[in-house]
């Protein structure tokens, strides 16, 4: 049977895998799903149609499920998903989606949210991402796999952070960030690309010699970005990270691309 501390309360409605261990003082709504091994620590509230994947670990005063901050939200069944052996560290707050994002904010595997972080409505996180102490995601933003966001950063509403990337600590990041780019800034400039993040996961040489040369090409060369996007699909053909930031800037956004300072008229 769970392990649930006398103080806590947990409706009866609440799913719970016979191996979760729930603190002192926690609340566990009618609709929450605790996945295997999930730990809840102590002073933790988990409401709504909450579901926490296998081996995650939630520390205190943390608070997953409540209704969106978001004054468009009607009461709408939207849902909160969140993958397997994340650790979510204290005052940590991941709110619900809503009917304007796909109803659901969805959370991956092997996440680290530190002290402080924010969730907003509709965000999408994908595996292996880290947000230091303090960031706070807008709505609607993605977050694709092992991206870094440093403390005290602030990421707009529908922004996307792409894979690998770095954004530097106390940046406010108001554009898309290309992936395995670096930002940072008070209004985030492209810096340049996240080198040692790419050594530390394993790119060879060759790959991360290839994003070097790609990242010139688009960034510090004549004629229009969308020119320079289409030399770069043909001089680097079938080198998948760099596929990676040309597919990214050809996507569909609302919010434009974190570029270079000169490039952006600073």
């Amino acid at each position: 049977m769970p392990q649930i501390h006398p103080t806590a309360i947990v409706a009866s409605g609440a799913r719970l895998a016979p191996d979760v261990e729930i603190g002192p003082y926690c609340i566990v709504g009618e609709r929450v799903e605790l996945g295997p091994g999930v730990i809840l620590r102590a002073h933790i509230v988990v409401e709504g149609r909450t579901t926490i994947g296998a081996g995650t670990q939630i520390f205190p005063f943390a608070s997953l499920g409540h209704k969106p901050q978001d004054l468009k939200y009607r009461g709408e069944d939207s849902a909160l998903v969140i993958g397997c052996r994340n650790t979510i560290r204290e005052y940590v707050t991941m709110n619900p989606g809503t009917a304007g994002g796909g109803m659901i904010t969805g959370v991956g595997n092997d996440c680290l949210f530190m002290a402080g972080t924010h969730i907003a409505h509709d965000c999408r996180i994908a595996d292996h991402v880290i947000m230091a102490n303090n960031t706070i995601l807008g709505g609607h933003v993605t977050v694709e796999e092992h991206a870094f966001l440093g403390g005290v950063c602030a990421v707009h509403q529908f922004v996307r952070i792409g894979r690998h990337a770095m954004i530097g600590g106390m940046s406010g990041v108001e554009r898309d960030v290309i992936p395995y780019g670096q930002v940072m800034g008070n209004r985030a400039r492209l810096t340049g690309l996240n080198i040692i993040g790419l050594q530390r996961r394993g790119f060879s040489r060759e790959d991360i010699q290839a994003l070097r040369n790609a990242y010139q090409l688009l960034f510090h060369s004549e004629g229009t970005l969308s020119d320079r996007v289409g030399e770069a699909a043909l001089r680097f053909a079938g080198i998948r990270p760099v596929e990676d930031i040309i597919d990214f800037i050809r996507a569909d956004s609302s919010r434009g691309l974190c570029q270079p300072k000169e490039i952006n008229g600073g």
